[in-house]
C-alpha cells in the first residue's frame, strides 16, 4: 500500500483497538484487545524508517530517524505524568481510571490518524506538493547518492527473497535484538528502582523522566555525528559502552542512588542505538520493496526480544533483578556491541573489495537497466561502515 494509506490506517486502527481496551469487562478481553494493538501497532516504526529512507540521502537519514524516535523516548518521559493525570478521573462514567488513559489517548490517536492522511505524500516522483522541477531535484539528489528510492517498482517475490538471503539482514537483526532486548527491560526495572529511593505518586513519575530526556538527546546527537561522518559502525561501537557500564551498576550495587545513575548511562548506551541502527540496515540495501522487507526483519526480530525481557523481570527478584540484568548485558556484549564490531568489518572488508575492482565481473555483459537491478549488489555500491 502507498505510505498515505498505510500509515493513517494502521495509526487509526491503533486507535481503534486502545480505545477498546477502555471499555473491556475481563481479564481475557484485555489481553484479547493487547494482542489486536500488537498487531496493528508493529508496521509503524519500520514504516516510517522505511519511508523517510525513500526522501533522503544517505548521508542524511540518520539525524532524521533519531529526531522520529527520539520522539518515543520523549513520550516515555511525559506519558507516565499524563497517565497519572488523566487516572484522575477514576470513577466518571462509573469506568476506573486507567480505563479512562486508554479511552482518551486512543481517541487521541484516532484523530491525528485520519488528520495524518492529508499530511503524509508518498514517493517523490508522485509527490503532489513538490513542482516538477522539484520532483526532478529530489530524484537526482538520490540519483546521486546510488539510490533507486525516488522511482516505483513493481513488487516482485525476488525482491522479499533477497532481503531473506542476504546476509546483512541477519546481522543487523542480530545487532538490534541487542538494542530491543535492553530496550524493553527499562520500564520493568525503573519503577522498583525510584521506589527503593522512598519517592511516590507525582515525584515518582518525575524521576522517570530524566533518563529518558538524556537519552532522547544523545539520540539525536549520534544521529547527526552518524551522518557527518558515515561512521555509523563506530557509533554503534562506542556508544553501547555507556550501556554496557550502566547494566554493570546496576548488576553491582544494591544502592539504589548508584542503580539509579545506572539508568542514566543504560539509557545513553541503548536508545541512540535503536535509530542508528535502522539507518545503518537502510542505508546498506538498495531497493524500495527489499529495503522495506529488511527494516520489517530487522524491526520484528528486535521485538521479538521483548518476549524474553518480559519473562527475565521476575518478582521474586526484586529489588536488584540479578537474572534480568546479567540478561540483558550478555545481549549489549554479544548482540549490539559484538555484532556491530562484526558488522563493521565485514562492510570495510566488501568495500575494500569492490573498490580494488574485484567485484566487476559481476557487471560483464549486462544493460545498464540490469546493473540498476542488481541494487546495492552493484560493484559501485559502497557501503557505509
Amino acid at each position: 500500500m502507498r505510505p498515505s494509506i498505510f500509515l493513517p490506517l494502521i495509526m487509526v486502527l491503533w486507535g481503534i483497538v486502545m480505545t477498546t481496551m477502555g471499555l473491556v469487562h475481563d481479564f481475557s478481553g484485555l489481553a484479547a484487545a493487547r494482542w489486536f494493538l500488537g498487531v496493528a501497532e508493529a508496521g509503524l516504526f519500520p514504516g516510517v524508517n522505511y519511508y523517510l529512507s525513500c526522501w533522503y540521502k544517505r548521508t542524511e537519514l540518520g539525524i532524521r530517524a533519531a529526531i522520529f524516535f527520539s520522539a518515543a523516548a520523549v513520550a516515555g518521559s511525559f506519558g507516565g505524568l499524563l497517565a497519572a493525570a488523566i487516572a484522575k478521573m477514576a470513577g466518571v462514567g462509573g469506568k476506573p481510571g486507567w480505563a479512562w488513559i486508554f479511552i482518551l489517548e486512543g481517541l487521541a490517536t484516532i484523530v491525528v490518524g485520519a488528520v495524518s492522511y492529508w499530511m503524509v505524500h508518498d514517493f517523490p516522483d508522485d509527490a503532489k506538493f513538490l513542482s516538477v522541477d522539484d520532483r526532478a531535484r529530489v530524484h537526482r539528489r538520490l540519483k546521486s547518492d546510488n539510490q533507486s528510492s525516488a522511482e516505483h517498482e513493481e513488487f516482485k517475490m525476488a525482491y522479499f527473497w533477497a532481503s531473506v538471503k542476504d546476509w546483512k539482514t541477519w546481522a543487523f537483526a542480530t545487532i538490534y535484538m541487542g538494542c530491543d532486548g535492553a530496550l524493553y527491560a527499562f520500564s520493568l526495572f525503573l519503577p522498583t528502582i525510584i521506589a527503593e529511593l522512598g519517592f511516590k505518586s507525582t515525584t515518582a513519575n518525575l524521576l522517570t523522566v530524566p533518563p529518558y530526556a538524556a537519552a532522547a538527546v544523545l539520540t539525536i546527537i549520534v544521529g547527526w555525528t552518524a551522518d557527518r561522518t558515515g561512521k555509523r559502525g563506530l557509533c554503534n561501537i562506542f556508544t553501547p559502552l555507556i550501556g554496557i557500564a550502566g547494566f554493570s551498576m546496576l548488576l553491582g550495587s544494591t544502592n539504589p542512588h548508584v542503580k539509579y545513575a545506572g539508568t542514566f548511562l543504560g539509557a545513553l548506551g541503548i536508545y541512540p542505538c535503536i535509530s542508528n541502527t535502522i539507518s545503518w540496515a537502510a542505508n546498506n540495501v538498495e531497493g524500495v520493496y527489499k529495503r522495506g522487507v529488511t527494516i520489517g526483519f530487522v524491526i520484528g526480530w528486535g521485538n521479538l526480544n521483548g518476549v524474553v525481557s518480559s519473562n527475565i523481570y521476575r518478582a521474586q527478584d526484586r529489588p536488584n533483578f540479578r537474572p534480568g540484568h546479567s540478561i540483558v548485558l550478555a545481549y549489549m556484549v554479544c548482540f549490539l556491541l559484538g555484532g556491530s564490531i562484526v558488522t563493521h568489518f565485514a562492510l570495510e572488508n566488501e568495500n575494500k573489495k569492490r573498490l580494488a575492482g574485484k567485484r566487476d565481473a559481476r557487471i560483464v555483459g549486462m544493460t545498464p537497466a540490469e546493473i540498476e537491478l542488481l541494487g546495492d549488489k552493484r560493484p559501485d555500491f559502497i557501503y557505509t561502515t
